[in-house]
């Protein structure tokens, strides 16, 4: 049983408390009237029956209001009831008068404070009208013993008075903490979804990065080394061996990508960017500034000259490649140029930069990829600093 069941359980049964309350002390009464001689059936028969009834109505309306509904009818119907039993018992406040007591717990739960409030004006004011009139029409057992029926009736008022005042914020309170329980336990189950779909998303993305990269990065230097290995077998060696180096660095890589530690170090990204599409015939120009860039935006500015390299290779006929840093106080931005032209529509940026788009949306970042008019293509990345949050 989890604890939201548990939660529910122990709240109906507070609840369902209040009516074995009304059963007790009816079942005292109706056995004091018969051992007294006193019981008249004509009346208890009814009354019983009714509350019979009222039972069963009472527990739909407790099941409604836990379900965070309002069982109307079965409010309108129990109302009738617990009035009609009231009337016929006498309208005791410790006899048949709890049955209205009982219903006004569960009528008042689930509705606005104003609208509870006059629910319980409404129900004071019956209650104590059947109550008042059962006094005075000796019904009541309050008058037993007493000769002047204003004693009784004082007693009558201030005994409602203690119940309208008390029953329904006590119902309303459990009910309040059940649905906040109920609230909290749905919040963290939504919170988990949340952080298995953020999980995913990151997996993807990062597998999409080293994926994309990495295999673009072995294509070139694989097909340089067979076109160099018949007439530069040592050449066809030391690319075959770089090939090697990045199938090791794709494994690592992955393996940290799995385990959520994966963090991209930008010079040696550039570093191996330049080799990779040197290998592939593409001059590569690095402007670099003389200080390193802030931490925060390091590797994020990895991935988006991963992430731009690739679509080169992938993508485009470049000959040439600039990749540009340069920050100050206030901004670090990142322009990488080609002069190929990517076949994608520009409005499609594809998995690859959406997912960078996204990294750096989460450091307030900026992303722009497209053409530039001229038969080049540009990256350019930009982000406030300093960084906050």
């Amino acid at each position: 049983m989890d604890a939201i069941t548990r939660a529910r359980r122990l709240c109906r049964w507070v609840l369902v408390s209040f009516l074995v309350l009304v059963w007790f002390m009816l079942a005292l009464l109706v056995v004091s009237e018969i051992a007294q001689g006193k019981a008249q059936w004509w009346r208890l028969g009814p009354a019983l029956v009714a509350v019979v009834v009222f039972s069963r109505y009472y527990l739909r309306i407790l099941d409604a209001a836990l379900e965070s509904r309002y069982a109307t009818r079965e409010v309108v119907v129990s109302g009738a009831l617990a009035v009609f039993a009231a009337v016929i018992g006498g309208g005791d406040p410790i006899g048949w008068g709890m049955v209205t007591m009982a219903w006004l717990s569960v009528a008042t739960v689930g509705v606005p404070l104003w609208r509870a409030v006059w629910i319980s004006v409404g129900t004071f004011v019956v209650a104590v009208g059947i109550g008042v009139a059962g006094v005075l029409t000796g019904y009541s057992l309050m008058i037993d013993g007493r000769d002047e029926p204003e004693v009784s009736i004082v007693f009558l008022v201030l005994i409602y008075t203690i119940m309208c005042a008390s029953f329904p914020p006590s119902n309303r309170l459990w009910v309040w903490i059940y649905r906040l329980a109920l609230q909290a336990h749905e919040g963290r189950e939504a919170h988990a979804r949340l952080a298995v779909a953020e999980e995913r998303l990151r997996f993807a993305r990062d597998l999409h990065d080293l994926v994309g990269h990495q295999l673009s990065a072995i294509a070139v230097k694989t097909e340089l080394a067979v076109r160099l290995s018949d007439a530069n077998t040592p050449a066809a060696k030391a690319e075959m061996a770089e090939v090697n180096a990045l199938t090791r660095k794709a494994l690592r890589e992955l393996r940290q990508a799995v385990r959520g530690y994966r963090e991209l170090d930008l010079p040696a990204e550039l570093e191996s960017v330049r080799s990779v599409l040197e290998a592939a015939g593409v001059r590569c120009e690095l402007r670099l500034p003389h200080r390193d860039l802030p931490g925060e935006v390091r590797p994020v500015f990895a991935y988006a000259v991963r992430e731009a390299v690739t679509n080169v290779l992938k993508h485009s006929s470049a000959t040439f490649c600039d990749i540009t840093l340069r920050f100050t106080t206030e901004v670090a931005e990142l322009l990488v140029r080609n002069d190929g032209v990517v076949r994608r529509q520009a409005a499609d940026l594809g998995s690859g930069l959406s997912g960078l788009g996204e990294r750096l949306a989460a450091i307030g970042g900026e992303l722009s990829a497209q053409p530039t008019g001229d038969g080049h293509f540009a990256l350019h990345a930009v982000v406030s600093l300093p960084i906050r949050g």
